[in-house]
């Protein structure tokens, strides 16, 4: 397993990198509503990255036709926007990357549309939570199943369960590069974290079993039993004893 070590100056782009993708998801957040359509959302980011001096990671990559992932309730990754009206009591997880002097950050939230019921909330803090204990637990000299195995038991302790199919990533020049990150597994297994590592987490977690389907548009990936699904991401890079978070919003984890 090739893994990526990151110099000071690269590591400084993709800070930037990350920002741009905070502040945009961040607008985007606030944005949503009910009534509008899914492809609204991806207007707003193309025009507010491009705005920030970056490009939409996105789009074109391996055939991905928008530059922003819009996945709706039991939507779990990938959703492509379009002419879907999103109504009150939805939740819709948006995923954004941004390339920024050639270093991609990547970042994503799930939001409510409206009023959402307790179930959807729970559902959201619960991803939320899981995505804190893996960057908790993301540290040089640890290793890389210490933070599959933290975000699996924080999920799973709640009584959610994690997406095995789909995994967090390393990124930097490509957008995903190695290692994979799975979001379940044993702690004490895997590489051992190295100082410069710039690493994707991004727990996805379901209401009902983690087993999931693709669409009929070969890109959304959906939950089997169509069970609710949540996502959060931050790109991270390895900084000593705590994770330097490059996609906080206003200085925190989300």
């Amino acid at each position: 397993m090739s893994i990526i070590i990151k110099s000071e100056r690269e590591i400084a782009l993709m800070r930037q990198a990350g920002r741009i993708v905070a502040v945009v998801l961040d607008i985007l957040s606030r944005e949503v509503k009910p009534g509008m359509r899914t492809k609204e959302l991806d207007v707003i980011a193309a025009g507010e990255v491009e705005k920030l001096g970056a490009k939409p990671s996105f789009k074109g990559y391996r055939g991905f036709p928008a530059n922003l992932c819009v996945s709706v309730n039991d939507e779990v990754v990938h959703g492509i926007p379009g002419e879907r009206i999103l109504q009150e009591g939805d939740i819709v997880s948006l995923d954004l990357g941004a390339m920024y002097m050639g270093f991609h950050g990547d970042g994503a939230v799930t939001v409510g549309v409206g009023e959402i019921d307790l179930k959807a909330k729970e559902l959201m803090e619960t991803t939320e939570g899981a995505l804190k204990a893996g960057i908790a637990a993301a540290h040089s000299g640890a290793r890389l199943g210490d933070i599959s195995a933290a975000i699996q038991g924080y999920a799973e302790g709640k009584g959610y369960s994690v997406v095995r199919e789909y995994t967090g990533h390393g990124i930097g020049r490509e957008m995903h590069e190695e290692p994979q990150i799975p979001n379940f597994g044993p702690a004490g297994t895997g590489p051992v974290l190295e100082k410069g590592m710039a690493l994707a987490l991004e727990p996805m977690v379901n209401a009902g079993g983690w087993r999931t389907r693709v669409g009929d548009d070969h890109w959304t990936v959906l939950t089997a039993d169509g069970s609710l699904s949540a996502h959060f991401e931050h790109t991270i890079a390895i900084a000593g004893e705590e994770a330097e978070v490059l996609t906080a919003r206003e200085g925190v984890y989300a």
